[in-house]
């Protein structure tokens, strides 16, 4: 059992620690507190503090070595000297608190032959020297009796436990992780679940609700995305194929298998493959591969009130939102006779009760769909859009093209996962020392 100093000078737990901000020695915040990494031995001896995953300017997540924090105090992280800023990759002998320990099902000792089973809702970090801290007690709690009444929970020390070093399947949900997930933008999110074990990962893709699934995995690269629909029950994956954009969908099922990806839009409804299928009929590097086929519809005699409230709706990205696209019945793409479109600084000028014919531009001509990305990006960039409309040769509008679009086609295939700011193998080390020399396991 590891020896504790006398006097402790600090404890926390580590769902406190989450999100909190890392200052440096001169007071300036350097990034967020996002998990905590120990090393966990066989016995129930105290797991060891290894460092903190903190993350930084670019969303990116680095190690900061526990001999580094100098501090834990009012919310906030100290840390003394600079952060290598070299990405976070976890190693074979490391756990992670928040990704792999909340939630896991493990078994207090002095319990009935060993099987009282309770589950893992936090952990207390001690802190027993300078530069040392380890695992004090976890917060666990008992499993439900009866429908509605809540286990029993409690404080124990980590001695009182096993079950910790080899979790067996089916040990652990994702209820900690995914709250922690809650007010993460989907592209953050998408970073952290491309950071965890393929067994953590699956357990928190399987919790995940359709919905969130579909925003996460339009952020991910495609062979992650390819991974994560390939484990899904067919049913679940044509749901969230109806949960996601539609070039979005298009875009993964493109690089599935013509067979299966053709079996997965016979299990979609079919006012939802329908606007896929069309996609699917453009090369992917076209402004009809590129577009969207829902951006916002008007009809000419909608007035300018309506068209502030399409803009206003949430789940429209920015690009998206930028303008509208007045057209002639149908308003479903391919739509009627294309007639203009309406940006929103012009929405905001005119009077509410105006109608959007009034105010239409009709002075750019839209893309073709058949025109290559290499058009479709001289074009906005001559007229500074970040959005243009698709037609076909008859003149019905098809969909728009956004910015997001283009980028993710002109950018490297791996641009998700790649250092936004150092590029190189030497570039960390000249940068960022003295954290360069620094061992993961704390020593200098």
């Amino acid at each position: 059992m590891t020896t504790r100093s006398a006097k402790t000078t600090a404890r926390i737990f580590v769902s406190h620690l989450a999100g909190k901000a890392v200052f440096d020695q001169d007071g300036d915040q350097v990034g967020r507190v996002r998990d905590v990494i120990v090393q966990l031995t066989a016995d129930q001896e105290r797991p060891r503090v290894l460092g903190l995953v903190g993350e930084v300017t670019g969303k990116r997540r680095v190690f900061l070595p526990i001999t580094r924090v100098t501090a834990i105090e009012s919310g906030q992280v100290i840390s003394s000297g600079l952060i290598n800023m070299r990405r976070f990759q976890q190693r074979p002998n490391e756990t992670l608190v928040l990704a792999e320990l909340l939630d896991r099902k493990v078994r207090l000792i002095s319990g009935a032959d060993g099987r009282n089973e309770v589950q893992v809702k936090d952990v207390a970090i001690e802190q027993t020297g300078p530069g040392d801290w380890e695992v004090a007690q976890v917060f666990v709690q008992h499993p439900s009796k009866g429908l509605r009444r809540r286990g029993e929970s409690a404080i124990v020390d980590w001695a009182a436990l096993t079950g910790f070093a080899s979790p067996a399947p089916g040990t652990q949900e994702a209820a900690a992780l995914l709250a922690s997930f809650e007010q993460m933008r989907p592209a953050d999110v998408a970073r952290a679940v491309h950071d965890l074990t393929p067994k953590r990962r699956g357990e928190v893709i399987a919790a995940l609700d359709d919905g969130r699934l579909a925003d996460v995995l339009e952020e991910l690269p495609e062979e992650d995305q390819v991974e994560i629909l390939a484990k899904l029950e067919a049913e679940r994956a044509a749901d969230v194929l109806e949960e996601m954009d539609p070039d979005d969908a298009a875009d993964l099922l493109g690089d599935l298998p013509a067979e299966e990806a053709e079996r997965l839009l016979e299990l979609m409804e079919p006012e939802e493959a329908a606007p896929v299928r069309r996609l699917l009929s453009y090369s992917d590097d076209t402004a009809g591969g590129l577009m969207t086929s829902e951006p916002i519809i008007l009809p000419p005699d909608a007035t300018i009130a309506e068209a502030l409230a399409r803009i206003r709706m949430p789940e429209l990205s920015p690009a998206l939102a930028a303008q509208v696209y007045v057209c002639r019945a149908p308003l479903e793409t391919p739509t009627g006779r294309f007639l203009g479109m309406v940006h929103f600084q012009r929405l905001l000028r005119e009077p509410p009760a105006s109608l959007v014919s009034a105010a239409v531009d009709n002075g750019v001509e839209p893309l073709r769909a058949e025109q290559p990305l290499q058009e479709v990006t001289s074009f906005m960039a001559t007229y500074n859009l970040v959005a243009a409309p698709v037609v076909d040769d008859a003149g019905h509008l098809l969909g728009a093209v956004t910015v997001d679009d283009v980028l993710d086609h002109v950018l490297p295939d791996d641009w998700r996962h790649r250092d936004l700011h150092y590029e190189g193998a030497d570039a960390p080390e000249a940068v960022f020392t003295p954290f360069t020399q620094l061992r993961r396991d704390g020593m200098g």
